[in-house]
């Protein structure tokens, strides 16, 4: 389905979970969410690309402090089936907004984070 809803509140979760992990650097959901194999990928403001896998992106959030008050998202779409989904957001944390494209995958009965691409939509640029 490619009309922007989730076909299954799990998956609606797991995207909420994952926004209130960026906003409160909350290293060990990210932990518990994101699959063995996760690798996140962007391009650098050298026009380079860049990619990290799971460990090092759990600790570059969990390093980091939390953003004040509440995580603000955006799903701009959802194209999903029973078994993988790929989900389109904007999420804040400040002084950034990115837009994310995640790949999720339902692994033994629950939606874990696979993939990661990224690029900052408003705010300064990214240190590699």
């Amino acid at each position: 389905m490619k009309d922007g809803s989730f076909p299954d509140a799990a998956l609606q979760d797991a995207v909420t979970r994952y926004c209130h992990a960026l906003h409160f650097a909350d290293g060990a959901a990210l932990q518990a969410l994101c699959n063995a194999r996760f690798m996140m990928q962007w391009v650098g403001a050298d026009g380079l690309d860049r990619a990290i896998d799971k460990a090092a992106f759990v600790a570059r959030v969990g390093g980091r402090s939390a953003a004040a008050g509440e995580p603000v998202f955006e799903i701009l779409s959802v194209d999903a089936d029973n078994e993988m989904a790929q989900v389109k957001l904007n999420v804040s944390v400040p002084p950034r907004t990115y837009t994310d494209q995640l790949g999720f995958l339902r692994v033994a009965g629950s939606w874990q984070l696979m993939t990661k691409l990224f690029r900052v939509a408003d705010g300064p640029a990214m240190e590699v």
